[in-house]
């Protein structure tokens, strides 16, 4: 079996291709829905086993991409033929680049282009640093495309509605610009293969089978991205892109060195868990790849035994998989989405595998609290499945903070919740982790002292609180002379301002100051570690009311990712939200895209989600990290 990955923009027909492309010999397998995100499609081609694995458009589905590509043979990148929506394509064309897997472009829809071929090209040229070459090019009658001639065999297929195109004779007045674009497919060939150089220089005629085969050796070695025409709705160039697949898509032994070469495992990967879901009466479900010898039912993959596995091919009566076959493995609790496996352990994919930075947060609590111990298994399960969502748990109030791709991945995850495990949340933002700090000096004089029958407590400091300087936290310092506090009591009086300092004025943290015990005096019978606890703890809370207690908020640095284009459009952004611009700068890894680094304080990460979603169609992405606190006012919080 090949495997190969579609992928594209939303709306850009990939399913309706990856079905076209199944139906081409009536041979399908049943299509089946993975998690809402991807959907595996079985079937045969002139006697050949192949799967397509098709993945949801939209950014926040990306992650699902990368365990796909890491599993399979090659990439099928569907774009719209609409020269302005090019940048929708960015974010693929980079995963792609980045995966460095053997891919073609299908420009889809040509039917209804609103741009020429020359110029939908140039446009997604700008966001691949590979040379996008065309490998067809249109016929048009009365301004309608009706068919195109292959580049490489210089014959014409006119497009006939649902059925396969019927070969004609190239029109005369396409002759010459078929000439011209067949060249330059050629000399881009040739920067590939000295053989086929020298025949162009030396004006030789070039053979179709010589083409076929540089075709083949530039597409498997990831050279450039060959570029073909159709319109899947209208089954209009499908045949001509499977023939394409089958005759230059490589087999899973070049995949596994791939996989082997970017993992930094050897030779030892047997299997990928490319897909997984969660099914009713069955549990875990994850559809793993055989990389490397035949798998079956209690087979030793990633250190422990395989529960059931069924093999997905059409036709597949289960009872294992052979080599290159994808297979559901149930009962295999120890595998999941995202990880490359050998016979006795794991490894994570490579980093371009993985998901972009969740950034969009929401803290959720069950509606009922018999259901805290649910939600928490339910988590657990879900982030098996899922490798974007990343579970945390807020530090103050203990609650479950979900971390996801942005706000339609998170509806998602709270659906399965509700409907996969029965537990109704109720979702907030997250508060910012405020701190609080003093602005002056102050001393504090304070005595503790009681009384109740008995031996009694007494303890008498003084005290002083001084700022520090942003970032350097808290500190603890004592001058005592003469042993007014003894030295057993000294550690009390400090553990009692640490507690007064977990919770200020505010309800929050108190740092960056530093208390100073100057003197004091002691009971030889009353005095004891609690009172000195006690009477530090009391004297800091007093001196915090003094002391210009001021909030401080988290800034964080955030990159964002974001195609060229839409970098001037971040300055208001970013600007509105008080950030402080720090730059940017081209990507040097990635074709047509900036690095755009700024200071935002963290009240504001969702907003920004929302934002950098508007502002880049989709497109952009960041990360973030925190920097430093800084002096901030209550109003800034009334709706965080």
């Amino acid at each position: 079996m090949r495997v190969f990955t579609i992928l594209g923009p939303s709306q850009s027909g990939k399913s309706t291709l990856a079905a076209a492309l199944a139906a081409l010999e009536g041979t399908a397998g049943k299509r089946q829905d993975v998690a809402q995100v991807a959907a595996l499609q079985p079937f045969r081609f002139m006697n050949e086993d192949w799967a397509a694995i098709d993945i949801a458009g939209g950014p926040e589905n990306l992650a699902q991409a990368g365990p796909a590509l890491a599993a399979s043979d090659a990439a099928v990148l569907v774009v719209p033929a609409d020269a302005e929506a090019a940048v929708l394509s960015a974010p693929y064309l980079r995963l792609i680049e980045e995966a460095g897997i053997p891919a073609f472009l299908f420009i889809n829809r040509m039917d209804v282009a609103p741009h020429r071929v020359a110029r939908i090209v140039e446009s997604l040229q700008t966001y691949c640093r590979h040379n996008l070459v065309l490998r067809q090019v249109p016929m048009r009658e009365h301004g309608e495309v009706v068919g195109a001639v292959d580049l490489i065999s210089e014959r014409a297929w006119k497009y006939n509605e649902g059925r396969p195109s019927a070969l004609v004779k190239i029109p005369g007045d396409m002759v010459g610009r078929e000439q011209e674009a067949r060249g330059e497919m050629l000399e881009a060939l040739a920067d590939f293969d000295d053989h086929l150089m020298e025949e162009l220089i030396e004006d030789h005629q070039v053979l179709t089978a010589e083409v076929y085969d540089v075709a083949t050796k530039v597409l498997q070695h990831n050279d450039l991205v060959p570029v073909l025409l159709g319109s899947a709705s209208h089954c209009n160039g499908v045949q001509r892109l499977m023939k394409s697949l089958r005759h230059e898509v490589p087999s899973v032994g070049v995949t596994l060195e791939r996989l082997s070469r970017d993992s930094k495992q050897g030779n030892d990967v047997v299997a990928v868990g490319c897909l997984a879901n969660l099914v009713k009466h069955l549990g875990k479900t994850v559809t793993v790849r055989a990389m490397d010898g035949d798998m079956g039912n209690g087979a030793a993959v990633g250190g422990a035994a395989l529960g059931s596995l069924t093999g997905v091919a059409a036709g597949s009566n289960g009872g294992g998989i052979a080599s290159g076959d994808l297979g559901q493995a149930v009962k295999s609790d120890h595998l999941n989405m995202g990880y490359a496996y050998m016979r006795d352990g794991s490894a994570t994919l490579p980093e371009w595998a993985q998901p972009h930075p969740s950034t969009f947060r929401r803290m959720v609590t069950p509606v009922r609290e018999r259901d805290d111990a649910r939600l928490s298994v339910a988590l657990e399960k879900m982030g098996e499945i899922d490798p974007a969502l990343v579970v945390e748990h807020h530090a103050q109030t203990g609650h479950a903070v979900l971390n996801a791709q942005g706000p339609l991945h998170m509806r998602r995850i709270l659906s399965v919740l509700k409907q996969g495990f029965g537990v109704d949340v109720e979702e907030v933002r997250v508060p910012p982790e405020l701190r609080e700090t003093i602005t002056q000096s102050v001393e504090i004089h304070h005595r503790h002292r009681k009384q109740s029958g008995g031996a009694g407590q007494f303890a008498d400091i003084k005290i002083e609180l001084k700022p520090q300087p942003r970032g350097w936290g808290f500190k603890f310092e004592e001058q005592i002379k003469g042993g007014a506090v003894p030295k057993n009591y000294i550690p009390s009086v400090e553990a009692g301002a640490k507690d007064a300092l977990a919770e200020g004025l505010n309800g929050h943290p108190v740092d960056d100051l530093c208390v100073i015990l100057k003197d004091g005096k002691h009971h030889s019978v009353d005095s004891s570690d609690f009172a000195f606890r006690t009477a530090g703890k009391n004297a800091v809370r007093e001196a915090l009311k003094e002391a210009g207690p001021v909030l401080l908020q988290p800034i964080m640095r955030v990159h964002i990712h974001v195609p060229t284009v839409f970098t001037g459009g971040l300055v208001p952004v970013v600007s509105g939200m008080k950030g402080q611009i720090l730059g940017f700068e081209n990507n040097p890894d990635a074709a047509g895209w900036d690095v755009f680094e700024t200071l935002l304080p963290m009240a504001v990460q969702d907003e920004l989600c929302s934002s950098l979603a508007s502002v880049t169609r989709g497109t952009g992405w960041f990360s973030t990290d925190f920097d430093h606190y800084q002096e901030a006012k209550r109003a800034d919080f009334a709706d965080a």
